[in-house]
């Protein structure tokens, strides 16, 4: 069910169960020409491949119903939650007619697609109508209290209840009010089963596993970038800090050597020099191994790690810990950098005053959440810091997920699997 249709105790709200029966009464008026028409055209299409037409129109026409069902697939996810992805093979660009007709043909999803289509326009019809229905139906019983029963036929039956005078029609009230109380609870369940029909039909393993190689392949990818640029990065702060600075010791050193007998006052001003340069670029190395795998981190896990990092923070912060062990430490070192990156943002570019971090592990996963309350706004975006979270994250198959209305408060919570 989606946000908007509970409230923070969980309940459904007035505005859930209008919006549900909405949705559905679209889907139904909408939806139903849109099966039937499809279905004939692919019939039709299809039956007359073996005079020649069909090696034209069917392309054409199973390209249609992809479009149709990947809509369906669309409104699935965005109004129901639940994700129905594709699983089509790829056809080759410069195929012909006769090849692209076949290659359709031959995909087990054109057949699924086919199929959905008349369970679609039955019960996927009947599920969708179902939430306007129950929550319409009400409202001519409460019109019959009303005294609509003095211009209907008598008897004129609401339900079960025969209307025929003023006693009856109080009656079909009280079913009225009945019923508008199951539609309380049952209108948004019923748009989520039209959804799940669609899903048992549309729905297959091959398209799931199909949509996690991709996802993989493009963390894989993401990763392999990430850790490309971080070794750049590395090597650039080696050159242009602690190298430089210890190759200006080194030179230092070999003028002290020339001035100590001939200038010991101007040695003894080189020595002090090349001792500070020598202590700036321990202070180098150190930062640089520090973002690299801070030592906190590897000494006391990712608790005692995040409240050092808080402490830092010009922003009061609150860490909340309940872990009972420690992850691997690749993922606390990809959970620790996450939340630093989060926490940077929140100081930059939220302007709160306040912070709370709280880190636990449940289900099997290791879930962290940094909610301020900042002025909001925050969206996942290409050239975000967020952006750079959830590929970090990726790289782990976990999620990242952003509450963040304008005006606050915002909430990035990040959860990643762990043993």
């Amino acid at each position: 069910m989606t946000t908007d249709t509970k409230n923070r105790t969980g309940r459904t709200t007035g505005r859930g169960i209008g919006l549900a029966a909405v949705r559905g009464l679209a889907l139904a008026l909408v939806s139903l020409p849109g099966a039937v028409l499809c279905f004939c055209l692919s019939l039709v299409s299809i039956a007359l491949i073996p005079i020649g037409v069909g090696i034209v129109t069917t392309p054409y026409v199973l390209t249609g119903v992809r479009a149709f069902t990947n809509a369906r697939r669309l409104l699935a996810a965005e109004w129901g939650g639940v994700r129905i992805p594709p699983a089509y093979r790829p056809l080759p660009e410069d195929a012909n007619p006769w090849a692209r007709t076949f290659g359709m043909l031959r995909d087990p999803a054109t057949w699924r697609d086919l199929m959905w289509l008349p369970v679609d326009m039955t019960a996927g019809f009947v599920t969708a109508l179902l939430p306007a229905v129950l929550l319409l139906y009400p409202l001519e019983g409460f019109a019959l209290a009303l005294g609509l029963w003095r211009v209907l036929p008598d008897p004129y039956w609401y339900g079960f209840v025969p209307v025929t005078g003023q006693a009856s029609a109080l009656g079909a009230g009280a079913l009225g009010l009945v019923l508008l109380f199951l539609a309380h609870f049952l209108t948004p369940r019923l748009l989520d089963v039209h959804f799940r029909l669609t899903r048992a039909v549309l729905g297959s393993g091959q398209g799931e596993l199909a949509e996690r190689v991709r996802v993989l392949t493009e963390t894989r990818r993401d990763a392999v970038d990430a850790s490309a640029a971080e070794l750049r990065r590395i090597e650039r702060d080696l050159h242009d800090g602690a190298q430089a600075r210890l190759v200006a010791v080194g030179m230092d050193l070999g003028t002290i050597e020339a001035l100590l007998d001939k200038d010991p006052a101007q040695a003894k001003e080189l020595i002090a020099q090349a001792r500070k340069s020598s202590v700036e670029a321990l202070t180098e190395l150190r930062e640089l191994v520090r973002g690299i795998h801070p030592p906190v981190l590897a000494e006391r896990g990712l608790g005692d790690a995040v409240r050092a990092l808080a402490l830092r923070l010009p922003v009061a912060t609150e860490v909340s810990v309940e872990l009972p062990g420690r992850a691997e430490p690749p993922v606390e070192s990809a959970a620790y950098f996450a939340v630093s990156e989060v926490l940077t943002n929140a100081v930059k570019h939220a302007g709160a005053d306040r912070i709370w971090v709280d880190l636990h592990r449940a289900d099997g996963m290791l879930r962290a959440t940094v909610t301020d309350n900042g002025k909001g706004g925050a969206v996942i975006g290409a050239g975000s810091g967020l952006a750079g979270v959830e590929r970090r994250l990726g790289t782990f198959d976990g999620v990242l997920a952003v509450s963040s209305p304008p005006g606050g408060p915002t909430m990035v919570t990040m959860e990643i699997p762990c043993a």
